[in-house]
């Protein structure tokens, strides 16, 4: 018989509907009853394309024996934190406080108020890996709640006051004004560069798009050898590696090894949305062409799996399939030879690394670039991969979440408006505007903010400060992409509600009128996304820069100042807030574009190419300093701007881009 889940829309939610748990999705009426049976509250966070979610349901959720003392013993609650990261976000603080770690599932015991006393996040049914089983657990901490409640109350005191230390802990600038903290920043990260594989530390290794972001930023202007050697092996490591979908395209999560190989194999878009991105940049400043094949077969996935009819894009691709991690995307020798046939199969098998042994599990690999692929013709390796995908396709594919989450949509519009301007190629462009399109009219509150997910015709939960950031920037990336007015507009609307809603002597996480929490959390750090703090400056010194409001510019310095100290120790946590610092601290190009709309968007095309990330486009009509801005004996025209002042006009593309790169402004 199916529990209380059944009703919810979420599919992470509803994988949980027929467990033999007596669940609550997080509600009024699950707290009401804990406090009338004065019971504990077991709280249970995850997401649908989760693995290890996956395995402790089926472990333990669905377990009777478990089952029974859950429901007992505890008011059980399942959450979304797709749907709910502001949840998620202040019990993950309580697991590491208590030295768990952090990470999905999340598994928190609470008092009837919502107060933690005891987190942690995945527990085996019984007592392994050095790891208290979860059934033992259940029965210890309950009978804690009996029978010594004050001690617990000592640990919610605790809690409590970690809650304020981590506050105070990356508040308070210095008072010294950092020289170049954000150049600091990138060299620190580019010396913590794995010098053999690319990316940050050893296993697992995650891709981190902000740390590269900023050490390309900071390359562009400094030259500096090293950041841009870190940069390329961790973009070349990557794109020959298991975490990249050789065939399909796209990236999973992490890598659970050092070298890339072998896959955590979920796929999220706010991963893809952001390498997107981060490849089309690489491209335009370096111009080498295997970065735009892994943006543009990225891209390839995104519009081919992971799009709604509507334009939206959905949140993720699951692991698992037919109950097996990676059976989807893992092959053996027997399975190349039988779709290319013995000969070119022994060849295929070479290119991608595919042995007798295998990589992974039960003897099946993980496709990756072998050396001998690089010497193969690109025709008989697309020849092989449209096979080979074919074939895929044929297989049971992973469960989507198919959720519509408004700040992943804002990364990927993002992604498709910097391959746009790369490339030049319309239908990036058409996929960014229906993208967005899609979440003015499904997501959009009466006051012009935004809801979190959507999900069959249904909008809920307000937004949080990322989905407007991230939406934010998203838009003006628009903008600048085609020059529609309504994009800056409503960037400029959104803005101004992150102030009314999130603003109370620097930005919190949740707006003011959220839901009352035990915690209301702030969220400084950039995690596997940028935090909502470190897109907001972005968005802001952007909108400065645009309209020369300096409530804008006063706002991010007020978030540098707060966090450079940490930033400066930390510089991981912090890297897309130094690259928002980057563009504020170089006084960011205005380059304003005047005439007949679509010659003035071919004059553009030069610059959308070129890789300049401190600068704004703006059409003449659309801007302040665009009042003193016209066309050039009847010909579109382009001023470059650089503290209100600009320079004579310029009517050729090619004679721009070359005086915007030479840095004469």
């Amino acid at each position: 018989m199916a529990n209380r889940l059944a009703a919810e829309s979420s599919p992470y939610l509803r994988q949980h509907a027929d467990n033999p748990v007596d669940w609550y999705p997080w509600s009024d009426e699950a707290f009401r009853r804990a406090r009338e049976e004065n019971r504990p509250i077991l709280l249970s966070v995850g997401y649908a394309a989760c693995h290890w979610c996956h395995v402790m349901a089926h472990e333990s959720f669905e377990n009777p024996r478990i089952a029974t003392e859950m429901n007992e013993r505890y008011v059980n609650i399942k959450v979304d934190r797709q749907e709910r990261p502001d949840i998620d976000e202040i019990y993950q603080q309580v697991s590491q406080m208590m030295g768990q770690g952090g990470g999905w599932p999340l598994t928190v015991f609470l008092t009837p108020q919502g107060e933690p006393f005891f987190g942690g996040t995945y527990f085996p049914p019984d007592d392994r890996y050095g790891r208290p089983g979860f059934a033992h657990l259940l029965i210890a901490l309950s009978e804690a709640w009996r029978h010594r409640q004050d001690q617990l109350q000592d640990t919610i005191v605790q809690i409590q006051q970690g809650f304020r230390q981590l506050d105070q802990a990356h508040q308070g600038g210095s008072t010294a004004a950092v020289e170049d903290l954000p150049a600091q920043a990138a060299r620190a990260l580019a010396r913590a560069t794995d010098p053999a594989h690319g990316g940050l530390g050893g296993a697992p290794k995650f891709p981190n798009p902000s740390c590269y972001d900023l050490m390309l930023r900071v390359y562009e202007r400094s030259r500096e050898p090293t950041l841009l050697d870190a940069l390329e092996r961790t973009l070349d490591r990557m794109a020959a590696g298991g975490i990249y979908d050789q065939l399909g395209g796209g990236f999973a999560r992490y890598s659970v090894d050092a070298h890339w190989a072998v896959p955590h194999f979920e796929k999220m878009l706010y991963d893809n949305g952001q390498l997107v991105k981060l490849y089309a940049d690489a491209y335009r400043l370096t111009g080498k062409r295997t970065w735009r094949c892994i943006f543009e077969e990225s891209l390839a996935y995104v519009l081919r799996d992971m799009t709604h009819p509507e334009g939206g894009f959905y949140a993720s691709e699951d692991a698992d399939s037919e109950g097996e991690e990676g059976k989807f995307y893992c092959w053996k020798p027997a399975e190349i030879k039988a779709v290319l046939g013995e000969s070119e199969g022994a060849l295929a098998c070479r290119a991608y690394g595919v042995t007798e042994r295998g990589n992974f599990e039960h003897g099946a690999s993980v496709l990756h670039r072998a050396a001998e692929l690089d010497a193969l013709e690109e025709t008989q390796l697309a020849g092989w991969r449209e096979r080979l995908l074919a074939a895929r396709a044929r297989r049971v594919r992973p469960a989507r979440d198919d959720n519509i989450l408004t700040g992943w949509n804002g990364l990927m519009i993002a992604g498709l408006c910097a391959a746009f301007q790369a490339t030049g190629v319309p239908g990036y462009l058409s996929a960014a505007k229906r993208a967005a399109s899609f979440i003015e009219k499904k997501l959009t509150l009466a006051d012009g903010g935004v809801f979190r997910v959507w999900k069959d015709d249904v909008a809920k939960v307000p937004g949080f400060l990322e989905d407007y950031a991230f939406l934010c920037n998203a838009l003006l990336d628009l903008y600048e992409s085609c020059f529609d007015r309504h994009y800056l507009d409503r960037a400029i609307e959104l803005a101004t509600l992150i102030l009314d809603k999130f603003w109370e002597e620097g930005l919190f996480f949740t707006p003011c009128d959220g839901e009352p929490l035990v915690h209301r959390p702030r969220a400084p750090y950039d995690s596997a996304s940028p935090s909502g703090i470190s897109s907001t400056a972005f968005a802001f010194v952007r909108l400065h820069a645009l309209t020369g409001s300096d409530l804008y510019l006063d706002r991010a310095e007020h978030e540098f100042r707060r966090y450079e100290t940490t930033a400066g120790k930390v510089p991981s946590a912090f890297a897309h807030l130094m690259a928002a610092r980057d563009f504020m601290q170089r006084g960011p190009l205005g380059i304003v574009f005047a005439g007949e709309k679509v010659s003035a968007a071919e004059l553009a095309t030069g610059v959308h190419r070129a890789y300049l990330p401190a600068r704004v486009l703006a059409f003449a009509e659309d801007v302040p300093i665009g009042r003193e801005c016209h066309p050039v004996d009847g010909r579109a025209a382009a001023y470059v701007c650089r503290n209100r002042t600009c320079a004579a006009p310029m009517t050729e593309g090619n004679a721009l881009v070359e005086y915007c790169l030479s840095g004469r402004v």
